[in-house]
Parts: structure tokens; C-alpha cells; sequence
């Protein structure tokens, strides 16, 4: 499937928004991807999980991690089409740590999975615990680019569809955004 041919699922099923956001990143933006309305589609998550599964599918993953909230749906089936066990991580004071008894093995070879990386500040954070733990990380899968491949992981890194984000630091939003009313969905300061 070609980036177009994403997008415009993501179009569809109104998984990707225009208005005011300020995205997980702190960045104000007119788009929006909420990855979990596409999601919700069996068929879709399947079909995204599968390539992402199928990239990555030799080199002998052990364990899914993926940042909660935004990664845990599509991260499980990327596991599940793995066979393989899954788990996610949770932001606690500012910093993502391994909460409900799990575990990363140091002779885990693991899959780092997340919906849509525009910074890439939190597949960091969790490659930076997987690393911590011993383990070794073997890539980073994620179905929107929103770097245009910009992001780089320092390992395997795939996506489904690159695009180039559109935003703006705080100080830098235009007038014509600021004109329309705020809306910062994204699931970082969610009470745990």
C-alpha cells in the first residue's frame, strides 16, 4: 500500500482531524491523527499490524512494547500476529517506567510499536527502557510518520505512510490558527 492509499483509509474513517491541536509534543497543529478511530476497525489494525508484523517477522522478536495510550491497541495485534508476548509502558512523574508486574528480559529481542511519531520523544523513551533493562532492541514499527522520516531511532526503523507535520512551537502559531478554538487530545497527561 502506498502512503496515499493509508491516508486516505485514515481519511475515511475520520482517524485524521483538521482544526487546532496541541499535539503530544507540545506542537500546535491543524491535523490531527487519532489513531484509535481507525483502530477500531478490526480490519484495519489487522491489515497495519500485518506489515508491520511481516517487516520484522526475522528477526526473532520475543516481546511488543508499546507507550500507553496511543500504541497499546496496535501493539498488541503487531504481538499477537507475532505470537509473541506484549506489553506497554506508562508515563509516572514525567518518565515512562514498566507498570502491572511487567517485564522486559535481558534475552528479549524487542519490537518498540507506536501509532504516530511525530517527535519521536516517546518511542525514545521507551527504546531508553528497553535498553536500560538489558534487552535488545530491534526496531521501532509505527503506522503514521508524521517526521517524513526525519525521527531517527538509531535502529530498524519502518512506517506505513511518511507525511510531513505541519506545526508550530507556542510562540510561532499563526494568526489564522489561533483563531480556532484549542484541542489538545493526545493521552500524555492522562491521569494513571
Amino acid at each position: 500500500m502506498s502512503d496515499k492509499d493509508i491516508l486516505e483509509i485514515f481519511r475515511k474513517t475520520g482517524a485524521m482531524t483538521e482544526g487546532h491541536f496541541i499535539l503530544t509534543s507540545g506542537y500546535h497543529s491543524p491535523q490531527y491523527f487519532q489513531c484509535a478511530k481507525v483502530l477500531q476497525y478490526p480490519e484495519y489494525n489487522t491489515l497495519f499490524a500485518s506489515m508491520i508484523a511481516d517487516k520484522f517477522r526475522d528477526k526473532n522478536i520475543t516481546l511488543v512494547i508499546s507507550p500507553a495510550v496511543g500504541g497499546i491497541v496496535f501493539g498488541t495485534e503487531v504481538g499477537r500476529q507475532l505470537n509473541v508476548r506484549t506489553i506497554f509502558s506508562e508515563r509516572e512523574n514525567n518518565a515512562m517506567k514498566l507498570r502491572r508486574g511487567f517485564e522486559i528480559y535481558q534475552t528479549d529481542n524487542v519490537l518498540v510499536c507506536e501509532d504516530v511519531v511525530t517527535t519521536g520523544g516517546s518511542v525514545l523513551e521507551v527504546i531508553e527502557l528497553v535498553k536500560n533493562s538489558g534487552a535488545n532492541v530491534q526496531g521501532a514499527g509505527f503506522i503514521i510518520d508524521r517526521s517524513n522520516g526525519t525521527v531517527d531511532f538509531k535502529t530498524e526503523q519502518f512506517s506505513l505512510a511518511k507525511t510531513e507535520a505541519v506545526k508550530y512551537s507556542a510562540e510561532e502559531v499563526p494568526d489564522w490558527l489561533q483563531k480556532i478554538p484549542v484541542s489538545k487530545p493526545g493521552s500524555r497527561n492522562l491521569k494513571t
